[in-house]
């Protein structure tokens, strides 16, 4: 009779235990699932718990306190980006006014009879005011792209966008004696894009190109969308390009550049839900993009 008393009292508690394993499991998941909505959403609320267990509930208050934690720090973060993006900008937009007074009285010194030395240093002047204003711009550019909230899209015929950017580098490609190869499909290729948005990818990418181009030029529009921006770049090589979309890089043989272009046609493209990328192969720089048609997936 003993025995089985004993068999009985095992088996009452192994399944007292089964039932506070399976409890604490469902607990358990129940943490997680919480655990991971909290990170993924800007939230006050905090975990909670239906069990009793004084170990899950200690488990709930840990991490309850370092959910505390990451909100107050991604509060000082998300606080400290936006008066770093302000402070840039207003810094920026500062600028403008005495560059454009300098700018203003250098042309007016042009007019002037000058000396060949000082005709000279005023060339640099003039050169080195150009390049401060351009920096000036991208900074500003790119701070205010930042600063951007959702893009409205609308219906754009990227060909005719892609031609106009092409058109508005004429002069640029005439100075430096390139004569661009162009393949552009016969029909529109329409997506759902901001038209200045786009606009202002095709220029920072044109650009780019000139900037690097060892003389020559290939645009191509495919019937699928994809964007291709081919040319000769022999002073870059593969680590370089790498990084050609990275904040703030440069070559050293870029002149009067930021590093920004690149970085801003990467935001605004990620913004309109597209993809850009650059490769580099036997002395030839590519940059690619992508951008989906929304009209095939309906």
């Amino acid at each position: 009779m003993l025995p089985w008393i004993l068999c009985s009292l095992l088996a009452m508690v192994a399944l007292a235990q089964a039932v506070k394993i399976r409890s604490m499991q469902r607990n358990m998941e129940e943490i997680c699932t919480m655990f991971r909505e909290r990170l993924s959403m800007d939230t006050n609320t905090l975990i909670t718990v239906s069990s009793g267990d004084r170990h899950v509930l200690r488990l709930a208050r840990e991490i309850n306190k370092e959910l505390r934690l990451l909100r107050q720090q991604r509060r000082k973060y998300l606080h400290g980006d936006l008066e770093l993006k302000e402070a840039v900008t207003n810094i920026s937009h500062d600028l403008r006014t005495p560059i454009t007074a300098i700018s203003g009285y250098l042309e007016l010194l042009e007019r002037e009879e000058k000396s060949e030395t000082v005709e000279r240093y005023l060339a640099f002047i003039c050169n080195r005011t150009q390049a401060l204003k351009q920096l000036t711009e991208e900074l500003f550019g790119y701070t205010l792209v930042l600063s951007v909230g959702q893009l409205q899209l609308v219906s754009v015929d990227v060909r005719a966008v892609l031609e106009e950017s092409i058109l508005s580098f004429h002069g640029a490609m005439c100075e430096r004696q390139i004569v661009p190869a162009i393949r552009l499909p016969e029909h529109k290729v329409v997506r759902q894009l901001e038209p200045g948005a786009l606009s202002r990818i095709f220029g920072n990418v044109l650009h780019n190109a000139l900037k690097y181009s060892d003389g020559d030029l290939c645009v191509e529009l495919g019937e699928d969308g994809h964007i291709l921006f081919e040319n000769g770049a022999s002073g870059l090589d593969g680590t370089q390009v790498g990084k050609l979309f990275h904040r703030y890089f440069t070559v050293e043989t870029a002149c009067n550049a930021t590093g920004l272009g690149l970085s801003i046609a990467r935001t605004l493209t990620e913004q309109m839900g597209g993809s850009i990328g650059a490769e580099y192969e036997k002395g030839r720089l590519r940059i690619w993009m992508d951008f989906p048609d929304s009209t095939s997936k309906q």
